[in-house]
């Protein structure tokens, strides 16, 4: 198990940029799949972001190109990049890690840990 915490949420303008952080206390480099989701009010919980533990990445068709997931495996630490901001993107930011190895869709299913996760407002 691993605890995951996130920051680096705020509001900013349409266009504007955030960058995400994910602490893990354990060694990121070893957990098989990490991924970001996101939920706004009355929605459910979307699948944002995977990277698996050799670095390959996939992306929700909603942020591909905008978005950047990494991670800093001497840091311990889960990235998002989000460039190009819109309002609909305003969410409730988790960050979430798995013991198996990702799916070819970003599920929540196999993600066992999870953030408390950190807020995204976007004002247009």
């Amino acid at each position: 198990q691993v605890q995951l915490v996130e920051s680096g949420g705020g509001s900013v303008q349409a266009g504007g940029s955030l960058r995400l952080s994910c602490a893990a206390t354990g060694n990121t480099a070893t957990i098989p799949c990490m991924g970001w989701f996101r939920q706004a009010p009355g929605k459910e919980r979307e699948g944002v972001a995977q990277i698996m533990r050799d670095g390959t990445t996939r992306y929700a068709d909603s942020v591909k190109g905008r978005f950047t997931i990494s991670k800093d495996n001497a840091e311990n630490i889960l990235l998002l990049q989000m460039n190009s901001l819109k309002p609909e993107d305003t969410a409730m930011y988790y960050c979430a890690a798995s013991w198996l190895y990702c799916h070819n869709s970003i599920s929540a299913a196999i993600f066992r840990d999870w953030g408390q996760g950190t807020q995204v407002t976007v004002s247009s």
